[in-house]
């Protein structure tokens, strides 16, 4: 029987192409689904032997935290730079957008809040 090893759903493309690398490097036999047409089915990578398991999983978990330490120092580095996101950037270059979000969130809260009083 296969085991689920790496969800894919969500995942960036490059991140799922370095873990297919990664497995294919180490020889860890695994197969993949993809969300189907309709995306409803389950995109993941599924491994194929249990024996192999342990070592998988060690493998995704160093990448996983040599791609964190990278991101880390990459954003870093924006942030030092000016370059990173910020609430005042995004309101600045998409004025329209970020106010109607901010519109939204005001108006769910709002209507949260009226309905736990209004039930009082």
């Amino acid at each position: 029987m296969a085991l689920l090893l790496f969800s894919l759903r969500n995942v960036n493309d490059d991140e799922a192409e370095d873990i297919r690398d990664v497995l294919s490097e180490n020889s860890i036999a695994f197969y993949e689904t993809n969300a189907g047409n309709w995306g409803i089915s389950m995109p993941a990578i599924w491994l194929s032997d249990k024996s192999q398991l342990e070592q998988a999983r060690s493998v995704i978990d160093a990448y996983q935290e040599e791609r964190r330490i990278y991101l880390q120092k990459e954003y870093q580095q924006l942030k030092e730079s000016g370059q990173a996101n910020s609430f005042l950037k995004n309101l600045w270059h998409r004025p329209i957008s970020t106010l109607l979000i901010i519109t939204a969130i005001t108006g769910v809260f709002y209507l949260s809040v009226k309905l736990v009083f209004d039930l009082q």
